[in-house]
């Protein structure tokens, strides 16, 4: 394909991709048709399958482009390479990114993550297809590679019993992390009277680094 038409592609790729995730911020996920991303683009239907086969492909484009958006692996990266800090301050450290990453981006990614979650419950064939199409490694895989060996250390080095328990943890840290997300996301976005009280992701994630801690028998 030569290199002006290739751009052009491309660039439209990410106009429509651009206006799927104004429409995703709008709706929630499962909801949104293709008719909405036509109607969002101001393209005719032929004009958007001429980049796209249907909507699930634009979804996963949109993912891998929030993925990059919504990136911690960095700071994370920055933090596991720092052999100084203790167990303690690693922890503390960790969850404070995390807190900050979804406070940041509550509004916006965070939502719309919320809602591939809910349509993975409701369609998980359908959400399968779509993370199938997505390309980069997601922020969480990345995340279970740096936590389970930190677990692991912590574990032998307090003489913890059973040996899976650094396994238990990380469930627990993964539930714990959903639940977290949910309550601050009804409570910001969609105002839900079960959620009267103000949830922050910072307050929560700084709360789950002292669990972790207790935990380990390690001090706060």
């Amino acid at each position: 394909m030569p290199k002006v038409k290739e751009e052009y592609f491309e660039n439209k790729k990410n106009f429509i991709i651009d206006c799927t995730y104004k429409v995703c911020l709008r709706k929630p996920v499962s909801m949104v048709t293709m008719m909405d991303i036509i109607e969002e683009t101001g393209l005719s239907q032929g004009g958007i399958y001429r980049f796209y086969k249907n909507l699930d492909e634009i979804l996963s484009d949109m993912i891998t482009r929030m993925r990059i958006d919504y990136n911690f692996v960095d700071s994370m990266e920055e933090i596991t390479r720092n052999s100084d800090l203790t167990f303690e301050e690693t922890t503390y450290k960790i969850c404070e990114i995390l807190g900050d990453v979804m406070e940041k981006h509550l509004m916006d990614i965070q939502k719309i993550n919320f809602d591939l979650t809910t349509l993975a419950i409701n369609e998980p064939e359908r959400a399968a297809r779509i993370i199938e199409g997505t390309s980069g490694r997601g922020n969480f895989e990345y995340l279970g590679s740096v936590l389970m060996p930190m677990l692991v250390q912590a574990s032998e080095a307090n003489n913890l019993h059973p040996k899976d328990e650094p396994v238990k943890i990380l469930k627990y840290i993964s539930a714990t992390y959903t639940g977290i997300e949910t309550n601050c996301i009804l409570s910001a976005c969609y105002r839900n009277k079960l959620v009267n009280v103000k949830c922050s992701p910072k307050e929560m994630f700084e709360l789950l680094a002292k669990t972790i801690i207790f935990l380990f028998g390690g001090n706060v």
